[in-house]
């Protein structure tokens, strides 16, 4: 991986990586809370999994950032002798969101009776309604490609949350869905106002203080967490905390964290590409979506698991269509370019 400044690979190849972090992501997490993966007798609540989890995802943000030298594009502040780098207030917020979008992802996979594919073409769909109505909110022209690609992909959700798929979705996995979709709509506000304004730098700015926000930000709150509430999800926080170094599955917990920071890098570059929102969200809601699928057939094959339904493989065949007609113009444009340009006669 490159660093922000550096990055010009193309949005297609940091969707292709946001796609190979998050299979393996979504099918660990999803075996571990089953208790399916080889040598497990029980599975592992997903509250007991965020400690470990968000542990692993802070020390990838840090070694991340320290070794693509990513701290110069922050802002900095100075205290005492020591200048230290500082997000901005805004950068700050949004970073909390994405504290919560991390969160309620982890947890998303480990609800009993919901399916990989269903909970994340629930998440993916809310989140592309957001797209074109924070397009707007910003005043950002929408492209007819984008158009297209986003009826589509809601196309796809109706079809694999149609009647025939069997939904179950609990009042927790309700709540859960809610809140991501909240901290995304925030989120991508925040992205069109400061990071995708064509200034020099801010795209580059804004990834960095988010990325140093987001991951201590939820270590912190998990702890305080564990630490003062009450009930079933504090007591099992505790547990992650403290039971952490005898769980025989704390290396695939650290792995889950590592994916997902990973995931979270490659995805977070996908939506700060400067083009509109509804053309960079069914980009990287795509992704994930394959992911999803990915995922639930690797755990079918390899742990016998249910495999894909017949509604979630069509709702991917959907999904492909848009990511198709978003290529479109750029297929188009390379023509164009490759028409006009001169033909050079070979050097005898």
């Amino acid at each position: 991986m490159t660093a922000p400044g550096k990055a010009a690979a193309s949005i297609g190849w940091l969707a292709f990586g946001y796609f190979a972090c998050y299979l393996p992501y979504s099918a660990l997490t999803k075996a571990l809370s089953l208790g399916a993966l080889p040598g497990m007798t029980e599975g592992v609540p997903g509250f007991v999994l965020l400690p470990s989890t968000a542990l692993a995802s802070l020390v990838g943000m840090f070694l991340y950032l320290w070794r693509s030298d990513s701290f110069q594009y922050a802002g900095h502040r100075r205290i005492g002798r020591v200048v230290l780098p500082w997000p901005g207030r805004w950068t700050f917020l949004s970073g909390l969101c994405t504290t919560g979008i991390i969160a309620t992802t982890t947890l998303a996979y480990t609800f009993d009776g919901t399916s990989i594919v269903f909970m994340m073409l629930l998440m993916r769909g809310g989140v592309l309604v957001l797209a074109p109505l924070v397009d707007a909110l910003s005043g950002r022209q929408v492209a007819w490609p984008s158009r297209v690609a986003l009826g589509v992909s809601l196309a796809a959700l109706l079809v694999a949350a149609g009647p025939e798929a069997s939904p179950h979705l609990s009042l927790v996995a309700g709540l859960d869905l809610a809140v991501y979709i909240a901290s995304y709509f925030v989120r991508l506000r925040f992205m069109s106002r400061l990071a995708k304004n064509g200034t020099p730098g801010t795209r580059e700015r804004y990834f960095v203080e988010e990325q140093m926000v987001a991951t201590p930000a939820l270590l912190v709150l998990l702890a305080l967490w564990a630490l003062t509430g009450v009930g079933s999800a504090a007591a099992q926080l505790r547990e992650g905390f403290l039971g952490m170094s005898t769980r025989p599955t704390l290396p695939i917990e650290l792995a889950v964290g590592l994916l997902s920071q990973a995931g979270g890098i490659f995805g977070g570059l996908v939506l700060l590409d400067p083009r509109e929102n509804t053309f960079t969200v069914p980009v990287n809601r795509a992704s994930s979506v394959f992911a999803g699928v990915g995922a639930t057939l690797a755990l079918s094959l390899l742990l016998g698991l249910p495999g894909v339904g017949a509604t979630d493989l069509a709702g991917a065949a959907l999904v492909s269509v848009a990511v198709g007609v978003l290529a479109v113009p750029g297929v188009l444009a390379a023509r164009r370019r490759q028409a006009v340009s001169p033909v050079v006669p070979p050097v005898p």
